[in-house]
């Protein structure tokens, strides 16, 4: 698919008040280590948790913390930007579901390797029709933290598939430093999160569903 924006950006549209709220709602909850897409998201890790092989080679790529919110609030504030994105941009991409939100801590030498978020097949769940046949099409990233709290961690995008060739095409996101900014791409867009090198960054992940491309 040749795209002629591979991201939009709006830079400080989410309030300090929200973001602050949002983070003292996160440290309120119970966080968990953040899995990669090769590990079943329903596992529950106390009952199951991870051998040290798997907690090994999931660092090798991810390493990060989140908590999951599922509420209407959140969503009431940022799809506004997902639908204005996805005219603005050229994509214009059918959605009509948006997954539960990843409130994501970094903490110092805590990443995110090279990964795109979509998959080679849609959700296999037909007892949930909200999630079965759709893919993701579009994500956002929010940035809740002052980029004056934390060093590295910078957000970055790859318009190669560094899986499939050496040749890289990598694109620094300076847009989604400032403090209450949101990005929104396609979620086959490659990207990784640098590692931090001091502080902690907080941000919010949301994948927004859509059946298929025709």
């Amino acid at each position: 698919m040749n795209l002629q924006n591979y991201y939009w950006y709006f830079k400080s549209v989410l309030s300090p008040k929200f973001c602050d709220e949002l983070i003292a709602y996160g440290k309120k909850n119970q966080e968990q280590i953040a899995l990669t897409g090769n590990i079943d998201s329903k596992r529950n890790l106390k009952l199951n948790p991870l051998t040290k092989k798997e907690t090994k080679d999931l660092k090798k790529k991810r390493n990060s913390n989140v908590v999951w919110m599922d509420d209407r609030w959140i969503y009431d504030q940022i799809q506004p930007y997902v639908n204005q994105a996805n005219k603005s941009a050229g994509w214009n991409f059918e959605w009509n579901w948006s997954e539960s939100c990843q409130f994501t801590k970094y903490s110092k030498e805590q990443y995110y390797d090279w990964h795109c978020d979509s998959w080679d097949t849609p959700y296999n769940n037909p007892e949930n029709l909200n999630f079965h046949g759709k893919i993701r099409k579009l994500s956002v990233t929010c940035s809740l933290s002052d980029p004056k709290d934390y060093k590295g961690g910078e957000l970055e995008f790859n318009f190669n598939n560094p899986e499939a060739t050496k040749k890289q095409n990598i694109k620094k996101c300076l847009e989604i430093l400032p403090r209450g900014s949101i990005v929104v791409f396609p979620s086959f867009v490659w990207h990784r999160v640098r590692p931090v090198t001091k502080g902690i960054r907080y941000s919010l992940v949301i994948w927004n569903l859509g059946y298929p491309y025709k």
